[in-house]
């Protein structure tokens, strides 16, 4: 029998080696915002103010060229939180689960707990109808969560019959509509009520390893805010692009059926620049939330132990191509922001290098010193969070959905190539070293039929398997109701 001071120097000595092996286990703060593009101080915007995403990106690696997999809320979270394309998850649309097909994957925060951490989420980080399914859990995932909070604010549950609509024909949730709260405080709005929620979570939790999932609505239309974050953006200093004439002729048609503010949504050159203006407005309101819950890992002593991602779920289009919100394959939808900062992790340097969302997956795991499932889809970025500008030759593929066909997207450091529906519904390339707006369209050049031809079999080798012809496809489908039939 062990004496009363051995058994007490061997507590001592096991809750020394517990502690010590908890410390040894990175927290993980995974902060999500909704809609966001890149139009922030950091990645240079002359007229955004971001002040606390910029600090973070000072203390972290910004990755100047990051791509989600597909510029639609479900089909990038989904495939985000999985590590696997969508040709995978089956994730095209705003209504199917990723686990209707795959019950068995095993997303980030179930491998953290797994490894005996504490998981939970706060706010949006899979799909929720937005404004919709405020308050609610939405098409949320149960399984990768041990605790679950949704909040809703004044936004959501008193402000909404005073939102200007300039497209009253289309739901808030897809609607260049706005409304600046004249007297509603920060934490009274819903994306101030997830950082409440989020700070009081790294209080409870912060002797123990923690991955927590906080998910930002904003700058998701409608654009509400505090009336203080529009005073930030004189009207006069807002402008939206304007097309050259013939512009349309010179890209497939399918690359420009996505939501427009000219001549499809109806609105005037001057309400899209009230819309512009309130999607900034709503940028400095979630950056402020953001600030509020990084201000909370530094207070609490948390941040030397402590990796923090922050991304968007897709880019967004302000008039860019006569095209608004998402669902192109376009720089502005397909690009987002993305920072990683946090122990081992370069300060202050952004890379140059092309990467996408399904790395986040394996870089975490990476990072944490996990197991990765074997079949991700993306490579651990460790190698540019020490070095930034580190050799690294992997693309990064992004698509859409026209109907009964695809867009296939390809993006390297020059260049971007995307094909409609295999190319039957035209094709463009365009050479970023010259035209980072992507106005060009080379793919007819025959001077660039050589990179044309190498980019072709990058999207070849990425979808080796797909139907190319929605003549094709239609007839699949039929054939398949024929049999359902019988």
């Amino acid at each position: 029998m062990k004496s009363p001071l051995r058994l007490a120097l061997f507590l001592l000595v096991g809750a020394a080696v517990s502690f010590a092996a908890a410390a040894a286990k990175p927290n993980v703060l995974f902060i999500a915002v909704d809609d966001m593009n890149n139009d922030l101080g950091c990645y240079g915007s002359p007229i955004v103010k971001s002040p606390n995403i910029d600090k973070l990106a000072a203390r972290g690696v910004r990755f100047d060229r990051a791509y989600c997999q597909f510029p639609l809320c479900s089909p990038s979270r989904s495939s985000i939180m999985t590590g696997l394309r969508p040709d995978t998850t089956k994730v095209f649309n705003l209504q199917y689960h990723f686990r209707t097909g795959l019950p068995d994957v095993v997303t980030i925060p179930q491998l953290f707990m797994r490894a005996g951490y504490y998981a939970a989420r706060v706010g949006k980080i899979y799909h929720y109808g937005n404004p919709g399914d405020i308050g609610t859990s939405g098409l949320d995932d149960p399984p990768s969560w041990k605790e679950f909070y949704n909040p809703a604010g004044t936004d959501k549950t008193a402000l909404e019959p005073d939102i200007t609509n300039h497209t009253p024909s289309r739901g808030l949730g897809s609607a260049m509509s706005y409304l600046a709260d004249a007297m509603g405080r920060d934490e009274d709005h819903t994306d101030g009520k997830v950082a409440t929620q989020a700070i009081a979570l790294l209080e409870k939790h912060k002797a123990e390893p923690f991955f927590l999932a906080v998910g930002f609505y904003k700058p998701h239309t409608p654009y509400v805010a505090p009336r203080k974050y529009f005073d930030l953006y004189p009207l006069e200093k807002i402008q939206v692009p304007q097309l050259p004439a013939g512009y349309e002729k010179t890209v497939p048609a399918a690359a420009l059926m996505a939501t427009r503010p000219w001549p499809n949504f109806g609105t005037t050159t001057e309400q899209a620049r009230r819309s512009k203006q309130a999607y900034y407005a709503t940028i400095s309101f979630v950056d402020a939330q953001i600030g509020r819950v990084l201000d909370a890992l530094d207070r609490l002593g948390l941040r030397d132990n402590t990796i923090v991602v922050f991304w968007s779920d897709h880019g967004y289009s302000l008039g860019q191509h006569g095209l608004w919100m998402k669902q192109s394959c376009f720089e502005d939808a397909a690009r987002v922001p993305m920072i990683f900062a946090g122990p081992g992790i370069k300060a202050g340097t952004p890379s140059p290098r092309t990467v996408e969302f399904v790395d986040v997956y394996p870089t975490l795991a990476d990072l944490a010193g996990l197991k990765a499932p074997a079949n991700l889809a993306g490579a651990s970025l460790r190698p540019l969070l020490t070095k930034p500008d580190a050799a690294w030759a992997r693309p990064a593929f992004t698509q859409v959905q026209r109907g009964d066909f695809p867009g296939h997207s390809v993006r390297t450091e020059r260049w971007r190539y995307t094909e409609w529906d295999g190319g039957a519904q035209g094709t463009e390339l365009y050479d970023h070293s010259s035209d980072p707006g992507e106005m060009k369209n080379l793919a007819g050049d025959p001077g660039h039929a050589a990179t044309l031809a190498e980019l072709k079999a990058l999207v070849n080798r990425n979808w080796p398997v797909r139907v190319t012809g929605g003549a094709a496809d239609a007839g699949a489908k039929k054939a398949k109701r024929a049999k359902k039939a019988e």
